[in-house]
């Protein structure tokens, strides 16, 4: 059987497995037999690529078939300081797991959104789960705390999903809640009225924030980068996802 490598972001997790993709995600998500229930955000790494922190091929010796030939699910490699030891350069497509075991993969875009009018509300996915507002744009927000970082806070990368604010992106005072689905929307509005474009760029809304978030609510895509190097994995429409994703949209909207 063949043996996949995995980058999970909830946890972050270097991990082998003989499932597939759509297998691995279910199972991530579902765990056995539909018993548990939570988000998967998974990346497929290259299965050549190696590196001296971790043991990968001894983590490919121990990924074998159980006796009755049922494939071995997980074998986990690392749980610790993954993101900054693997280039993108290594990183496959991207993949989304409901939590009810539904999974849709994204693949890599050859360019970056266009720069929007408004603010923005970033959800650090790994190494850290901080909700965070900002002027900035997503290029900039990530090389300010990575690359070309102003301040002590610094990571050797940065996993983050840019969540839709609506009509508080450009009014944060008054501006209609209309459908989006935070719970802490006057925490979320005071925030946003401290960040001032020409002053403050960036403030947090939540240290540490639950890694699952709605995914209706990405308004992009999702970003990540090791160093100087940043990728962008495009979200569908909710339009195409609804059209040619209609299994994967309603489970998430359940």
């Amino acid at each position: 059987m063949t043996i996949h490598l995995y980058f999970s972001l909830v946890p972050e997790a270097l991990i082998a497995s003989m499932l597939e993709p759509e297998q691995f995600g279910q199972y991530y998500a579902t765990g056995h037999s539909y018993k548990s229930k939570g988000q998967a955000i998974f990346f497929e790494v290259d299965p050549n690529f190696r590196h001296e922190f971790f043991n990968i091929d001894e983590g490919f010796e121990r990924c074998v078939a159980h006796p009755d030939g049922t494939p071995k699910n997980s074998v986990y490699i690392s749980v610790y300081r993954v993101l900054e030891h693997i280039p993108v350069s290594a990183l496959g497509k991207l993949y989304l797991g409901t939590a009810y075991g539904q999974t849709l993969g994204l693949s890599r875009a050859d360019s970056f959104p266009a720069k929007g009018k408004g603010l923005h509300m970033y959800q650090d996915l790994a190494p850290i789960n901080s909700l965070v507002v900002s002027a900035q744009d997503p290029k900039t927000y990530y090389e300010k705390v990575t690359s070309q970082p102003n301040k002590f806070i610094r990571f050797p990368g940065l996993c983050f999903v840019e969540l839709e604010l609506g009509a508080l992106a450009t009014d944060p005072g008054a501006g209609a809640v209309g459908d989006l689905p935070y719970s802490f929307v006057h925490h979320l509005r005071e925030a946003l009225l401290e960040v001032d474009p020409a002053g403050k760029q960036s403030k947090l809304v939540h240290r540490v924030h639950s890694l699952e978030f709605p995914y209706r609510m990405i308004k992009n895509g999702i970003y990540i980068g090791n160093g100087s190097d940043l990728v962008f994995y495009k979200m569908p429409s909710h339009e195409e996802l609804r059209q040619d994703h209609s299994s994967w949209w309603r489970s998430c909207n359940l």
